[in-house]
């Protein structure tokens, strides 16, 4: 057994050898070594690192043979594990080695070595025999042949068998013979004729010596008996005989037959048949019959052992005369063995995303047999996303050839089978397990596109809605879904506020209580969020729609309940049945059947004159009147909505049953209030405050290029006179140079970037923003703002002028020289007056006041009054920003509050129609934010040839989003590029030493902007806010 190993092993090799490796390595050592003896430093003859040795996790590769090399992965050392007899693992072949490969990982990597195994003289020549008998007739001539049993020597080459000397050599000499097989015949030749009757014995000694330092010897002793002459020696008919045989034979099979011939008579005729020395075991294999020289199988064949096979057989007579010949055999191949797979390195898993070719495990898969048997072929037995490689001679590699999915199949089974070409093929076949990890290649999912839910108003805050839910198709953490709200807004309030979601749950509940007559529905979106990393998500949109409930009574228009006053509805006594008194008008701020109202008599004066109708509040007459009803009837109607419990509100009409001046003498009368309400119709379409059309100038809003998404660059500022819906505005853009840079609020106008400003901005942009209010058919008007992307003004300037240079311009400039210098002198000696007569008044006084030409005038514009208390100016201060038709001139008027005409009955008054008449300046309210006496102080009109524009900045907008400037106060100019091409001096800069700008509670600031000349090109600054 030990053998056929050691010829596996050696036969492996053999095949790895023809592999592909990145280094080989000889070493040349003695057999016989002891235990942990030095074979050479690996890691320094193949230049591997060490570290590269722990993490490759370096491991030598024998195959099926006995381990006798080990590999010390702490310093790189081949050492020698197991004693190492070279002639029993190679008996006599030469060279022996043996041969194996240290496989590294993580890459693959595979070095040849060999290590030579020298011969030591350790074996002595000796025989199977400890004596050789032979009998020898005296007849015997001179040159007869004795072949002589060989002495075996396990050692080879110089330390194996060399020679034989024969002692005492009297009648015989030794006679060498070379047998064609590398092996040496021994012969004892007769020199001289025996004679019987001088020595029937002889004795003799054979020595054989082998050919090491210091020589060993073994010796056989040779006994020969002279018999009575027999005078020939059998002889073969053939020298040499051949056969071949199939290695799967059986045993007992009949080989051939040997002949030999002796032409002596009688027992000195009679042959016997041997089979001579017992070279690899032929004994145990074959056998030969002594009388008829048939040769037959004893043994098993196997061709992996032993291809070839020579036997020696000798012949003998009765009188001791022998002859010789060889038979030669020749071992078929059959297909006898099967593929042998060995797995040398395996993936336990692999992560679902790994790239195509990825290497899942190595093996080696050998054959023993030859030729076509020993033709190897691998597949895989399913149709998995794997394939194998034939990466070089015997080794194979199973690699990805699709892509995986965890989600599909989170592990595989891959059976190898391997089948030789053999008839009948062999096949051996191996299974390995495959775990597919998983990776963040799935987004959450919701179980619905979108979620429409519905709550009852006035609910509790924290109440739970319902649940939105996400799957996941990844597992374990990567799976693990948490949602999230993502910001937005509801009217201007972050949603965060109105609900919120449970992280791990989905759960969204209400943070506050809902009113339906506030907000009907919203809509808002959460994110589901799974914990890989980077995570994935997705979006839903859910849509929250409140439920109303009838929480409103119903609110009665008509008749107006005047506190103090007494309305009363007239009806003459010539009313006929069904008559028309009045109308009782309601509403209900509910919906649904919360709002369907119903109209009752709940008491009356006389309940036989009156009804009111249930479904449309009309109370008639149901019946004449006539002069017995009493003049002064007190109807209280109810109205009840339709809600579950039910509402309700009570009116009390007053009804007047008279004519409109009796008959009698004197005639009596009485009086009533009228009041006639006008409903408003959409007749006004929006105004734009801001930014003010400068008709010939340009007016730019400066943007840096580092401002961030977000930055406010204006507002535009614009009011209805219309009231109610009428005067509800929203901010449209529609129109701009790069529609991806800016956009419009839609309730507040403001104007921000939704991007970040780069450097391929275009620096000129032009922007139509259009307001529209909400009436029916609504109204609009239009702005234009321009916009400069720029860091600083001389940029601008290259894209905002364009200067004329005609040629009259030019041929007159020295003459405009000459002018402007006299002018300036002039004015030079007139300012330095004015300066010092200045400087004297001021000193006299501790306020300065200076007058313009433009005086302040209180103004207050009709249209602008709101009588009904329901539109967009409920506290009246009016504004209204003026320019004048000269250019170089601006001034600021500031109307008063508002006054109607009412006509008032009040039953204390001595019934006379009065008419209120009021009119205040803005400066006179006491909540005007102008205190009187410091305005009257510190009034002051500037004087200079730059318009003044208002700028309304976003802290004084309409907080409450109703439109169009219900608390307006500040006007403010920032910021603020203005051309005038009709401006034709130098620019000025006004300076006021003791103004209102120096007021601490003053609404004035200092700010800047620019002003050029198309026409001199000076560029002045003025700062001002107001």
């Amino acid at each position: 057994v030990q053998l056929q190993s050691l010829r596996q092993v050696l036969l492996f090799f053999s095949v790895l050898s023809l592999c592909s490796v990145l280094g080989q390595v000889s070493y040349s050592i003695p057999e016989e070594m002891s235990k942990g003896s030095l074979v050479g430093n690996i890691a320094q003859d193949l230049g591997l690192d060490l570290k590269r040795l722990k993490t490759g996790k370096a491991r030598l590769h024998v195959g099926n043979s006995a381990e006798y090399i080990e590999l010390n992965v702490e310093n790189g050392l081949l050492l020698i594990k197991e004693r190492i007899d070279r002639e029993a693992l190679c008996k006599q072949t030469i060279p022996c080695a043996l041969h194996f490969q240290i496989i590294l990982e993580n890459p693959i990597e595979f070095y040849r070595i060999t290590v030579e195994i020298t011969d030591i003289n350790d074996n002595a020549p000796m025989f199977k025999m400890n004596n050789m008998i032979f009998e020898i007739s005296e007849s015997a001539v001179r040159g007869a042949k004795f072949i002589l049993e060989k002495a075996l020597d396990f050692d080879v080459g110089i330390n194996g068998l060399k020679s034989y000397y024969l002692n005492p050599t009297d009648n015989f000499v030794l006679k060498l013979n070379d047998n064609g097989g590398g092996e040496k015949e021994v012969e004892m030749v007769l020199e001289k004729p025996l004679d019987r009757e001088k020595e029937e014995q002889l004795t003799l000694t054979l020595t054989a010596v082998d050919g090491g330092e210091p020589q060993l010897t073994g010796t056989v002793q040779i006994h020969v008996t002279v018999l009575d002459t027999n005078d020939n020696a059998p002889v073969f008919t053939q020298s040499t005989y051949k056969a071949s045989l199939m290695e799967n034979s059986q045993k007992g099979t009949s080989l051939l037959t040997v002949k030999a011939t002796d032409i002596d008579k009688g027992t000195n005729g009679l042959i016997r048949y041997s089979i001579s020395g017992d070279t690899e075991g032929i004994m145990d294999l074959f056998e030969i019959h002594g009388t008829s020289g048939e040769v037959r199988l004893t043994g098993k064949l196997d061709y992996e052992k032993a291809k070839h096979y020579q036997l020696q057989v000798k012949a003998k007579d009765q009188g001791g005369l022998t002859d010789s010949c060889r038979i030669l055999f020749d071992i078929i191949d059959v297909n006898d063995n099967s593929p042998v797979i060995d797995l040398m390195s395996t993936t336990k898993s692999i992560q679902e995303d790994s790239p195509l070719q990825t290497v899942v495990a190595v093996m080696n898969v050998d054959d023993d047999d030859s030729d076509i048997n020993g033709v190897i072929k691998c597949f895989l037995s399913s149709s998995e996303p794997f394939i194998i490689e034939n990466t070089s001679n015997s080794f194979y590699s199973i690699i990805t050839n699709s892509e995986l999915d965890r989600e599909r199949s989170s592990e595989y089974n891959i059976t190898v089978t391997c089948s030789d070409e053999g008839v009948p093929s062999l096949s051996s076949s191996v299974t390995l397990t495959l775990q597919i990890s998983d990776v963040n290649d799935n987004a959450p999912v919701f179980e619905r596109s979108s979620y429409e839910a519905y709550i009852v108003e006035n609910n509790t805050p924290g109440l739970s809605i319902f649940t939105v839910k996400a799957r996941d198709a990844d597992w374990n953490q990567n799976a693990r879904v948490s949602y999230i709200l993502e910001d937005s807004s509801v009217n201007g309030v972050p949603v965060s506020s109105y609900v919120s979601v449970s992280a791990d749950s989905g759960v969204i509940h209400a943070v506050r209580s809902f009113d339906y007559e506030q907000i009907k529905d919203f809509h808002f979106r959460v994110k589901a969020q799974d914990g890989g990393s980077p995570p994935l998500s997705s979006n839903v949109t859910v849509k929250i729609l409140i439920q109303d409930q009838n929480d409103n009574p119903p609110q009665v228009l008509y008749p107006v309940q005047t506190g103090g006053s007494v309305v009363a509805e007239m009806v003459p006594r010539s009313a006929d049945v069904g008559y028309l008194v009045t109308k009782v008008v309601a509403v209900d701020v509910d919906s649904g059947q919360n709002a369907w109202l119903s109209y009752k008599l709940q008491k009356a004066t006389d309940r036989a004159l009156f009804e009111v109708g249930l479904q449309n509040g009309e109370i008639r007459t149901i019946r004449q009147v006539t002069d017995k009803d009493t003049v002064k009837q007190r109807l209280t109607v109810i109205v009840e909505d339709n809600g579950q419990p039910s509402r309700s509100a009570t009116v009390i009409v007053n009804v007047a049953v008279a004519d409109t001046q009796d008959g009698g003498s004197p005639p009596l009368s009485s009086n009533v209030t009228v009041k006639i309400l006008i409903q408003d119709q959409n007749d006004n379409p929006p105004q734009v405050l801001y930014p003010v059309q400068t008709g010939g100038s340009v007016v730019a809003e400066m943007v840096p290029r580092s401002a961030d998404v977000g930055y406010l660059v204006t507002k535009v500022v614009a009011v209805d006179v219309d009231s109610g819906q009428n005067a509800w505005l929203s901010y449209k853009l529609q129109k701009a140079t790069d529609r991806a840079l800016f956009e419009v609020g839609l309730q507040n106008g403001e104007i921000r970037t939704i991007r970040q400003v780069t450097d391929k901005d275009t620096v000129k942009q032009r922007l139509t923003v259009i307001v529209e209010d909400n009436g029916q058919p609504s109204r609009s008007a239009t702005v234009i703002v321009n916009v400069a992307v720029a860091d600083s003004f001389p940029e601008v300037l290259s894209e905002f002028t364009d200067f004329p240079h005609d040629k009259e311009y030019n041929d007159n400039l020295t003459f405009y020289l000459v002018l402007a210098l006299a002018v300036v002198s002039f004015l030079f000696i007139t300012c330095l007056v004015v300066i010092i007569s200045v400087k004297i008044y001021r000193w006299r006084q501790s306020r300065i006041l200076y007058h313009s030409n433009l005086p302040v005038i209180p103004y207050y514009p009709p249209r602008y009054s709101d009588t009904l208390g329901t539109g967009t100016l409920q506290h009246v201060y009016n504004y209204e920003v003026c320019r004048t038709t000269d250019s170089r001139k601006s001034d600021c008027k500031f109307g008063g509050a508002g006054s109607q005409n009412v006509l008032i009955m009040d039953p204390s008054s001595t019934g006379t129609m009065q008419r209120i008449q009021g009119e205040k300046s803005i400066l006179d309210e006491p909540d005007s934010p102008l205190e009187s006496d410091r305005w009257r102080q510190s009034r002051i009109l500037y004087h200079s040839n730059l318009p003044v524009i208002p700028y309304y900045p976003p802290r004084y907008s309409d907080t409450l989003g109703t439109g169009t400037l219900q608390h307006v106060y500040n006007y403010e100019v920032q910021n603020v590029l203005i051309m005038d091409p009709s401006s034709t001096g130098t620019m000025q800069q006004i300076q006021g030493e003791k103004s209102i700008l120096d007021e601490p509670d003053s609404p004035l600031e200092v700010t800047h902007f620019i002003v050029l000349d198309s026409k001199l090109g000076s560029i002045g600054q003025l700062g001002i806010t107001i």
